[in-house]
């Protein structure tokens, strides 16, 4: 019997409706495009896009990362420029730190330390080189102490005002008072010799009117012992010569060394203040270190090797 040629084939399959695919093919187009927008719209992915000039598509540079993200924040961007620009403030150093004003005006106010004074000592300024002798703080000189030490002085307070000192010469307690010694008619010389201290001036020497009476006192010593010493310079337009406190006895070699000596061993009497020759100090507060090296100033004349230069209270 012939087969009907509608009979339906078992492998035969339904095929989509051009409709229902072409609605697939515009859902799958229409999600792509959503992601990627998605994408792109995000903060990473601004970050990442930027990170590759070549990916901007205008031909500009893209901006940096950390400015974008500064923008996203609110915050103003970092300019390199502006960090090279900026100043630091200096830094004071340690001496300006403890002279202050209002370093100094804190100390003077808490000082509440009584301290007795062991040896006559220089009053300063302040506590460095440059600082100005501005009096005296006699032996036994009771004064308050603010308990600043700095550059080998202490700080004291006299009439109310800040003061240095030679650190190592304040006390606990009141020092019995030495008996200054009193002036001999005849001393010895390092050289051995007796040198008459009573017999006056006779090379006929002398020193102008308007110069203290120590400088008198030491002119008529040195030329009474040292005759053959001509030369005595007091006034001149600089520092303690200028006030008449202040003669230059000029020689040189043993016979200054001599002289610094003797009149070193006799500062008391002579109201002596410090002394220098050979490019070497010693001044009366403090004596206990004796003689002190100086530094090199250049010359003969300004290292004091051709005369002995003596500053009286």
């Amino acid at each position: 019997m012939a087969e009907s040629s509608h009979k339906r084939d078992t492998n035969a399959r339904r095929l989509p409706r051009p409709s229902v695919l072409a609605g697939s093919v515009a859902a799958l187009a229409t999600l792509s495009v959503v992601s990627v927008g998605v994408l792109s719209s995000s903060p990473a992915a601004s970050v990442l896009m930027a990170d590759d000039p070549s990916d901007t598509g205008s031909g500009q540079v893209a901006a940096a990362p950390e400015v974008e993200l500064a923008a996203d924040r609110g915050l103003a961007p970092l300019s390199r420029s502006a960090v090279r620009g900026t100043t630091l403030e200096e830094v004071p150093t340690a001496l300006e730190r403890v002279t202050a004003p209002a370093a100094v005006d804190r100390a003077v106010a808490a000082a509440d330390d009584q301290r007795w004074s062991t040896a006559d000592l220089n009053l300063w300024s302040g506590p460095s080189d440059a600082a100005a002798n501005v009096g005296l703080l006699e032996s036994a000189d009771k004064v308050l102490a603010t308990g600043r030490t700095f550059l080998g002085r202490d700080e004291v307070v006299v009439d109310g005002a800040s003061r240095w000192v030679t650190a190592g010469y304040l006390a606990d307690e009141k020092p019995e008072p030495e008996p200054k010694p009193e002036p001999e008619p005849e001393t010895a010389t390092a050289s051995g010799s007796a040198v008459d201290t009573s017999g006056g001036c006779t090379n006929g020497t002398s020193v102008p009117s308007g110069v203290s009476a120590n400088i008198v006192s030491v002119h008529a010593a040195v030329c009474a012992a040292w005759p053959e010493i001509s030369t005595y310079g007091t006034f001149r337009s600089d520092g303690e010569h200028a006030q008449g406190l202040a003669v230059d006895i000029m020689t040189s070699g043993q016979t200054g060394y001599d002289i610094a000596d003797y009149l070193r061993a006799n500062a008391g009497s002579l109201g002596i203040n410090y002394i220098i020759y050979s490019q070497q100090i010693w001044s009366v507060d403090r004596a206990a270190e004796g003689w002190r090296g100086m530094e090199d100033r250049g010359s003969t004349t300004a290292n004091h090797y051709d005369h002995v230069h003596v500053t009286t209270y």
